[in-house]
């Protein structure tokens, strides 16, 4: 079995936007399931873990898109993974159309909880640590890592929303791909027909639950890139974003 996976999807007309390409949120899901498939298929995925009440839970993600698959497009969304330390692994990915062009890429990092404590637990107690076995470190991803999202106490307030049942994954927290949709969702229709999505990235800190409620605080940094603050009804940080964008082309 190759280290690295390969899993073709296609931009179903219903998941893309009304400029007919794919939305972010809906590619952030893809590359979810491709890293499940991969897991999986090498013993080490989400199916196998929840019977021993472990759970992979994503930690970071970056996005960095070039262009986004039109409509019924079918493109390839490869990934392999970096690197692994005893509590973190991370992972990365290439939207590959068939035609072999890129589309972008991703890097990733998750954690793997005790789901009963929610604790950080041992990644190298599966299996004896076979996850080494799957390690690719000479395919690139020519995009950054990314790194703290720097926000000041001056950010402001956009919007606080109610967590309801859509919201809440396999997992019993709010979706990771939720967060990418609700921060999105910060800037009217008119925004998204002048620019594109150039860079998406998120780190997520704390857990919400259905019933909580969301803040949304954000601020453009110097690089005319947005920063995003996500806060919990009760005060505690869930998750920081940062946005960057691109004219739309005429």
């Amino acid at each position: 079995m190759d280290k690295v996976g390969k899993y073709e999807f296609m931009a179903e007309p219903f998941h893309c936007d009304f400029s007919g390409r794919l939305f972010m949120g809906h590619l952030g899901n893809h590359m979810l399931n491709a890293a499940d498939f991969h897991s999986s298929a090498r013993g080490f995925g989400m199916k196998y873990l929840m019977s021993i009440h472990r759970s992979w839970v994503l930690s970071r993600l970056a996005i960095e898109m070039t262009e986004m698959p039109q409509q019924y497009t079918r493109f390839n969304v490869e990934t392999w993974v970096e690197s692994a330390m005893r509590y973190f692994t991370s992972r990365n990915f290439a939207v590959v159309g068939d035609d072999g062009r890129a589309y972008g890429y991703g890097r990733s990092i998750w954690a793997m909880i005790d789901t009963e404590s929610r604790q950080p637990t041992d990644i190298y107690a599966i299996d004896n640590g076979a996850i080494d076995n799957w390690i690719v470190q000479d395919k690139p991803c020519p995009i950054d890592k990314g790194g703290r999202v720097k926000m000041t106490d001056g950010a402001e307030l956009v919007r606080t929303i109610d967590i309801y049942y859509n919201d809440v994954d396999i997992n019993g927290h709010i979706n990771s791909v939720k967060y990418i949709e609700h921060v999105l969702d910060l800037w009217p229709l008119d925004w998204y027909r002048e620019h594109a999505i150039r860079r998406f990235e998120i780190a997520y800190v704390a857990e919400a639950h259905a019933g909580d409620q969301l803040s949304f605080y954000r601020e453009a940094d110097a690089d005319g890139a947005y920063c995003i603050r996500i806060v919990r009804s009760d005060g505690t940080e869930c998750c920081r974003s940062k946005v960057s964008f691109t004219p739309v082309s005429e």
